[in-house]
């Protein structure tokens, strides 16, 4: 069993508070992924995690054990960096194999525990050579598989592929969904990068300014943003985001945008809509179908080519919308078409509290 439980965790430095009150749970065997910008504190998190940050509140429990001030070395974790931090007079048998000198394993589980790690992570024939001689991709696996000899209970990734260029980090990141399907060991990983989120997680945690935003699964995460930072964080092109008013229709209820009204009947409000409420409207780009006998006419204002598909820009109600066209002949700059929106994947948000409605 390698669950964690944080309770009421306070993390800080000096007189600035990075985390406060955050209460999560990271079930056993989960890849759990920790997403958000740069300064949100999710790498103080898995700091604090890792015993490698002083909390000043709270308590960690890992194994249903409390770790909140257990010495890192005895918490059963393995953590691979940013950085590759790999000695650079060692080669990579001996990279991957400190610790375990260091803590007097005998040579027999050494090699064990080496050649087993090397055979994952296919660093078999790489075993005699030093840093040196590695490519970028290479170098993260050693770190990766240097984590692995320890056959911990959970692994803490903290941003290990931002170094790399993006065929890199594609091949890595497969391979660490794959490594953690092998395992089962419950693994923590921190990116501010969602397609890494969104490929490798079980559940995702997206974070701002120190406080959980919204826990769930990529595809709950996705659809169904909590808020409006959620919703504009999550998605490539982001959310198409526009502001309107709940009015009434025919016994339902409508959205009024300028020069068009959307019916409502089929979203699912959380509570009773308010006729009157000042709402921002979320449309995935893939949302928006074009249609010639759709209801909604824009204008194409640009396309952006992507290979196997094209983003389109439509001019529509002041704004400029994205939508997802696939590969093959696109409408021309400047022609007028005709659209469509499926009202079962939209999003509703207070437009004052920022609230999913």
């Amino acid at each position: 069993m390698a669950d964690i439980k944080i309770s009421d965790l306070r993390i800080g430095y000096a007189n600035t508070t990075v985390i406060e009150g955050l209460n999560l749970e990271v079930l056993d065997g989960e890849f759990l992924v920790l997403l958000g910008p740069s300064g949100c504190g999710k790498s103080t998190l898995l700091h604090g995690i890792a015993g490698l940050q002083e909390v000043s509140a709270g308590t960690i429990a890992i194994g249903g054990v409390d770790m909140t001030h257990t010495d890192p070395t005895d918490r059963n974790i393995g953590m691979v960096f940013q950085s590759y931090a790999l000695y650079p007079t060692m080669t990579v048998e001996r990279n991957m194999s400190f610790s375990l000198r260091v803590k007097g394993f005998s040579r027999e589980e050494i090699a064990r525990r080496v050649d087993r790690a090397a055979q994952m992570l296919q660093l078999n024939e790489l075993l005699q050579r030093k840093p040196s001689q590695l490519s970028g991709g290479q170098r993260q696996r050693v770190a990766i598989g240097r984590a692995l000899v320890r056959d911990a209970g959970v692994f803490l990734f903290d941003e290990p592929l931002s170094n790399l260029d993006a065929q890199l980090r594609t091949e890595l990141r497969r391979e660490l969904k794959l490594l953690h399907k092998r395992l089962g060991t419950t693994m923590v990983y921190v990116t501010h990068d969602q397609v890494e989120a969104m490929t490798l997680a079980s559940r995702i945690v997206v974070m701002r300014a120190g406080h959980i935003e919204q826990i769930g699964t990529p595809g709950d995460v996705y659809a169904r943003p909590q808020n409006l930072f959620v919703a504009s964080f999550l998605g490539a092109p982001a959310m198409n985001l526009l502001h309107g008013t709940l009015v009434p229709q025919e016994g339902t209820i409508a959205l009024a945008l300028k020069g068009a009204n959307i019916d409502l009947s089929d979203y699912e409000f959380a509570d009773a809509p308010k006729v009157a409420s000042q709402v921002v409207l979320g449309l995935r780009p893939e949302s928006l179908q074009l249609d010639p006998t759709g209801p909604f006419e824009g204008t194409v204002v640009l396309v952006e080519p992507m290979g196997n598909h094209s983003v389109l820009w439509i001019g529509w109600a002041g704004q400029h919308l994205s939508c997802l066209l696939p590969g093959g002949a696109t409408p021309a700059l400047e022609s007028v078409l005709r659209f469509a929106i499926d009202t079962t994947q939209i999003s509703l948000f207070d437009r004052h509290t920022e609230r999913r409605l």
